[in-house]
């Protein structure tokens, strides 16, 4: 799903740089390599940014954590199916 960049603060591209260079360019979770085929699922890893309360204006760099794609959707399954649900509804 593409980032509405809108939504974030003005300095946001270089937030997501500073919480990268602090996760040492690597998933916080799994340890991928960004830019680098992913050690399970082989595809090339585009690091993103997870606000861990999910609330996209809280931008405290301890609410943040860089993570491959297969790690931040994990975290935010749960998120997607509550969603889904009650948009079935």
């Amino acid at each position: 799903m593409p980032i509405n960049y809108k939504k974030y603060p003005s300095n946001w591209k270089q937030i997501r740089k500073e919480i990268l260079e602090r996760a040492g360019n690597c998933c916080e979770l799994c340890g991928a390599e960004n830019n680098k085929p992913h050690w399970k699922t082989k595809s090339k890893v585009i690091l993103t940014i997870h606000h861990i309360d999910y609330d996209i204006t809280n931008n405290n760099y301890v609410n943040l954590i860089a993570l491959c794609q297969r790690c931040h959707l994990r975290l935010d399954l749960p998120k997607h199916i509550k969603n889904k649900k009650n948009k079935n509804k």
